[in-house]
């Protein structure tokens, strides 16, 4: 039987094993052909050389994590051993979690990893691309990027959009006049704004312009500069849609488009604007793209078991 030592040297070895050993049980329930030991500050494995190999290779991914973020829970031990990418996990391709301040000093940070390679994404592209199921946090930190480019004066204003029309529905037998139509479908961005502008200072926005929230018809014929644009439930845009929005890119603007492909709304034979954009722009030089999935999800617990229920019903189907 072949034999592995794994040394910590700068990292505490109490903090990466786990209060009880909770992350080496971890490993040991992915690496089941080895046994690990935990002792002083090394990890012992035993076991077939190529798997010992697959394994100090896992292992100095987390310690590269757990060195650049001092953080390691089983989230991160999940992903890293799972990952069909493992440079995925590089931490220097990921900048540190904090974004801003919100009102009353709420900390605003990436809540994942792949919430992180969002913020990284956005430091390097003008247009971004952000996938994912519901509550994977993509509205939301697409949201507080553009409030901290605002505050650090990047840009003049933020554009908030979304298809008007959702679910089925259609704004002309809604009552009420146009904002009132409106505003339940943009909700989300208006519970993201008030995490992060106290709400006098967010009025003044919204009147003077500086902030708007708008429909994605609004869009059209307009020019973009000096701006942070969303664009969020985009799988509900057609192919039109999507291309007169990615249009109205003007000077010094990021764009970022956030979507769940898996809630798509349209009539069934309309091709949705979000997933023939993916293809299209795939390979496009600086526009970076990320998928966000079910480990990423920050609401209520049972909202990952929701998700990986339907996919399960889905993928079966």
């Amino acid at each position: 039987m072949n034999e592995l030592k794994i040394e910590l040297i700068e990292v505490d070895p109490q903090d990466f094993f786990g209060h009880q050993n909770i992350h080496i049980d971890k490993l040991r329930d992915y690496f089941p052909k080895l046994k690990i030991v935990a002792r002083g500050s090394n990890i012992i494995a035993f076991g077939e050389q190529p798997i010992l190999k697959e394994f100090q290779k896992r292992v100095d991914m987390l310690i590269a994590h757990f060195g650049k973020f001092n953080k390691l829970n089983e989230e991160i031990i999940e992903r890293v051993i799972m990952s069909n990418k493992p440079e995925d996990f590089d931490p220097s391709s990921v900048e540190d979690s904090f974004i801003l301040h919100g009102v009353g000093g709420k900390i605003i940070k990436a809540q994942s990893f792949n919430q992180q390679k969002l913020v990284a994404l956005a430091k390097k592209n003008d247009m971004i691309f952000a996938i994912g199921p519901a509550g994977t946090g993509k509205t939301y930190t697409g949201v507080a990027l553009a409030v901290k480019a605002l505050k650090d004066k990047q840009v003049k204003r933020i554009i908030l959009t979304r298809p008007a029309v959702e679910a089925g529905e259609n704004l002309g037998f809604l009552p009420g006049d146009l904002k009132e139509k409106l505003d339940p479908y943009m909700q989300p961005l208006y519970d993201a704004l008030r995490d992060m502008i106290q709400q006098e200072k967010l009025n003044s926005h919204l009147e003077k312009g500086t902030i708007q929230i708008a429909p994605l018809a609004f869009m059209r014929g307009r020019t973009l500069d000096n701006a942070f644009v969303i664009l969020d439930e985009a799988q509900n845009t057609t192919h039109s849609q999507m291309k007169m929005f990615l249009t109205r890119m003007g000077r010094n603007a990021k764009f970022m488009v956030t979507g769940d492909p898996g809630q798509i709304d349209l009539p069934r034979k309309v091709t949705s604007g979000l997933n023939e954009a993916l293809l299209i722009l795939k390979e496009t030089n600086g526009i970076g793209m990320v998928k966000l999935d079910q480990k990423d999800v920050i609401r209520h617990s049972l909202v990952k078991k929701v998700i990986d229920a339907y996919e399960r019903i889905e993928h079966n189907n």
